[in-house]
């Protein structure tokens, strides 16, 4: 009768000859079999420093290098770090300032040429289209519409100039 020793835990156990020929036989049990497909290894989530097991093809595929116990955790990187301020595609300058800087005034809140008065839909417009020019004398509202088409039509960016100087 041959026993022989588990691969995983090194209890002995007996296999029947037949399957040890086939190379059948290695694992006392399912247990120990499912550990033995274990190649991976145990790293630390890079936010919350949670430890999670990351098979060998996912060590070799990532291409930051960092690895997340899940998507809330993925998600906090991209935004926090990733795709952050000079990284952000989006990005001009670090002048983001100008919403803020022109709602402390007491210009008010509504469109220069539609009137609309929803704060949600109004956006900033620098007149002499410099973005780091925030001077309040160049700042005006625009809803979303107007302001779109004060950089597109030079019929809308004349009736813009003219309702300026009045």
């Amino acid at each position: 009768m041959p026993n022989v020793a588990c691969k995983i835990c090194g209890s002995e156990f007996y296999v029947k000859p037949v399957h040890q020929k086939k190379g059948w036989g290695k694992y006392c049990s399912v247990a120990c079999r499912t550990k033995s497909q274990f190649n991976g290894k145990i790293v630390a989530c890079s936010i919350c420093k949670k430890e999670i097991y990351r098979s060998a093809g996912d060590l070799k595929t990532s291409s930051s290098g960092l690895f997340f116990c899940g998507k809330s955790c993925q998600t906090i990187w991209r935004n926090k770090i990733l795709f952050s301020g000079e990284n952000h595609a989006n990005w001009k300058y670090g002048e983001s300032a100008y919403r803020r800087i022109l709602s402390s005034t007491d210009k008010k809140k509504n469109c220069v040429l539609c009137k609309s008065e929803d704060f949600r839909v109004l956006a900033v417009h620098h007149l002499d289209k410099n973005r780091k020019n925030n001077n309040i004398s160049n700042l005006i509202w625009l809803c979303h519409n107007c302001h779109y088409l004060v950089h597109h039509y030079k019929e809308t960016q004349a009736k813009l100039i003219e309702i300026r100087w009045m």
